[in-house]
């Protein structure tokens, strides 16, 4: 029965211990942790919080502010405009079309001005065109033929000119079809017609808006000469806005000589990037000017260049249509637009700085990781680091220690006066026996007698009436 008792107040006891714990562990999720400031006398941890620490400031100061203008507000949604023109007159002769004088309307494509067009440098020309029956190029490898079988009625040619009739010519070894023909020559010359296209002028103009803070500019000079634009050149320093490029340098700054990149073509990117800081004065605010070849870099590369075909149609006395088929070579021009604007916010200047204090916090994370896990004496730091406080425990711990304190000073006080009444007693008690003993006589003493005499003897107490003054008498029994 003890036994089965005893058990159950056991497992009470556990269950209780349990209920407590999981108790305690909630509501430890309720508690705050506030932070400990301990000076640690480590010169390595030190030394590595403080060149941190100089590193973020360098950072936000140089990076975030000088360099990104972490201060401002940007926007990048850019609105812009551009129109192009082009000027020159060139003159060809071909031994097909005689002499032909080019300007601006037979060169540009399209003839409008947009923000991607093509320069003609280069040509192949197939004249007097017309609809009828011929053979295929024999450099059509699906327009080869050995037999009529190999060239199927009605079935067009890839990457031919037209669509087979059923005929294999033997003469050509080619099959016959149905197209414009001749068919188109092939022989591109080894040097550009058009090698006096790299003295054209293209005029570029640019209008810009940034909506979010009302700015808006162009890349031309505000100026009320209208001779201006006739005698300026392009200069990053001394003509910044001045919208005249010749071709010759615009392809230049590529990288690439004009006159080899004519021959097959190509294609140049011009990038205007606006990057205005509306902190600053309006003028202060200049379009960039940077060039890139757009196409693959290796002129002898098989994909390198840019060509296309286009016909001119005309007809005959009687009726009938021919055209001037033209395979040409030019230089494709993209003209692209990016840029932002920014301008003073108290919001980015705010994320910015808060930002830098998260990263000097993470530093000092980073130390207190070292000190308090990483190193011999983490034990000793994290007894300094970390403090459990609860007010209403310490307030009764205080409470008991001042119940304490005043217990012990109660029972020294209360030793105290026993003390003084001890020793007052003692101090009048030795007065009245000295005076009772001085009035006995000498003789009442028992006499000494030597240890050694084999008697037995014992004491006795007298009795003086009230006294209590002790004295030993020795009495001889034989």
């Amino acid at each position: 029965m003890a036994t089965t008792l005893r058990a159950a107040v056991s497992v009470g006891s556990t269950v209780r211990g349990g209920m407590a714990g999981w108790g305690g562990f909630f509501f430890s999720l309720l508690n705050y942790k506030t932070e400990k400031y301990v000076i640690a006398e480590n010169r390595r941890i030190g030394i590595l919080f403080r060149l941190y620490q100089l590193a973020v400031l360098g950072y936000i100061i140089g990076w975030v502010f000088v360099v990104k203008k972490g201060y401002q507000e940007k926007e990048e949604a850019i609105q812009s405009s551009v129109i192009t023109k082009l000027k020159g007159v060139t003159l060809t002769n071909t031994s097909e079309a005689g002499p032909y004088l080019w300007s601006a309307e037979d060169y540009v494509i399209p003839p409008n001005g947009e923000q991607v067009f093509f320069v003609v440098t280069n040509y192949i020309e197939t004249p007097n065109q017309r609809l009828g029956f011929c053979a295929e190029s024999s450099k059509v490898p699906n327009g080869r033929c050995q037999s009529d079988d190999d060239c199927i009625e009605g079935e067009p040619v890839t990457a031919g000119h037209g669509i087979k009739t059923g005929s294999c010519l033997n003469n050509t070894g080619t099959c016959e079809i149905h197209a414009w023909c001749p068919v188109e020559y092939n022989k591109r010359p080894t040097e550009p017609l058009l090698s006096e296209a790299e003295n054209f002028t293209i005029y570029i103009k640019n209008f810009i808006r940034f909506p979010k803070f009302e700015f808006s500019k162009s890349n031309v000079l505000e100026t009320s000469d209208d001779s201006y634009l006739k005698r300026c050149s392009y200069d990053r320093e001394n003509h910044p806005y001045c919208p005249i490029f010749s071709l010759r340098d615009l392809v230049g700054s590529t990288g690439y000589d004009f006159q080899e990149m004519a021959v097959k073509g190509g294609s140049v990117g011009i990038l205007i990037e606006w990057n205005c800081d509306l902190d600053k004065d309006y003028s202060q605010c200049n379009p960039v000017y940077s060039f890139t070849r757009l196409d693959i870099n290796l002129n002898n590369s098989i994909t390198s260049g840019y060509n296309f075909r286009y016909a001119k149609y005309y007809k005959d006395q009687y009726g009938e249509t021919y055209r001037t088929l033209y395979k040409v070579y030019g230089i494709r021009f993209d003209i692209m637009i990016n840029g932002q604007a920014g301008k003073f916010n108290i919001v980015p200047t705010v994320i910015a700085i808060g930002s830098g204090v998260a990263l000097l916090g993470a530093g000092a994370f980073a130390c207190d990781m070292i000190l308090l896990y990483m190193m011999n004496t983490s034990s000793f730091y994290r007894e300094r680091k970390f403090e459990i406080i609860n007010f209403k425990y310490d307030l009764l711990i205080k409470d008991e220690k001042a119940g304490h304190r005043e217990r012990r000073s109660r029972k020294p006080a209360a030793e105290k006066e026993a003390a003084n009444s001890i020793k007052k007693l003692e101090e009048t008690e030795p007065t009245a026996g000295s005076s009772a003993e001085s009035e006995l006589p000498v003789k009442k003493r028992g006499p000494t007698i030597p240890r050694n005499t084999g008697q037995r003897y014992s004491a006795t107490l007298p009795h003086q009436g009230a006294e209590t003054k002790h004295h030993i008498t020795f009495t001889a029994h034989n």
